[in-house]
């Protein structure tokens, strides 16, 4: 049986983040979801708690990490983030409430159209950003601001950040693991998964890398 620990999660009501909710409850872990509409948290379960909140400036925030062991991040909105960094504003609360509290674990969930720090997008994805998916810009600058906080200010703290491809709900297509060199357009069932394995994955700490579906 797995250890129950107990999850912090923002954005939950997502597509990635109500599966990764509904995976970690299943699982017998205690989730603590911060929502702006709680009415969209649909999810009833005794191991799950549902407090309203918007960020940044979220009230409370040492008590909402009280006896929380991993924070999970999976917050986006494309609109807000392309008028202003909302996820930086946030994420740069969020660390020093950690600090305050004893959390160390956090992932931080960015695209895979989002550069690493000091890394190059391949061609391929810089295509594609540049094109289909240039309405999310913002997004992916806010997601490169929060992994160069990070990276430069919070050495401390043991964050990962996975750049998944997302690319439809449905069902499972398998696996997916870290690489540093490619990727795969997984499901947000899968997504959801792979970052629940890889928040509680040691290795994965200072991490920024893409994922990809295991062969066989």
């Amino acid at each position: 049986m797995t250890e129950q620990k107990t999850f912090l999660v923002f954005g939950a009501t997502g597509q990635t983040g109500r599966h990764f909710t509904a995976l970690a409850l299943e699982q017998e872990h205690r989730v603590r979801v911060v929502a702006r509409n709680p009415a969209r948290v649909t999810t009833s379960h005794p191991n799950l708690e549902v407090h309203q909140g918007a960020v940044p400036g979220l009230a409370n925030l040492d008590g909402l990490l009280e006896d929380v062991d991993f924070v999970v991040c999976m917050l986006g909105d494309a609109r807000a983030q392309k008028r202003e960094k909302v996820n930086t504003a946030f994420v740069r609360e969020l660390v020093p409430a950690m600090r305050r509290t004893g959390v160390s674990r956090f992932l931080y969930q960015a695209g895979g159209l989002s550069k690493a720090p000091g890394r190059e997008l391949p061609l391929f994805l810089r295509v594609i950003r540049s094109t289909v998916a240039r309405s999310h810009i913002g997004q992916h600058q806010d997601n490169e601001a929060v992994m160069e906080y990070l990276t430069q200010e919070a050495g401390d703290i043991e964050w990962m950040v996975p750049r998944a491809g997302i690319g439809s709900d449905g069902p499972s297509r398998g696996i997916l693991e870290r690489s540093a060199t490619a990727i795969s357009i997984g499901t947000f069932r899968d997504v959801a998964a792979y970052n629940l394995r890889t928040v509680t994955d040691p290795s994965a700490v200072h991490t920024t890398d893409q994922s990809v579906y295991r062969k066989g």
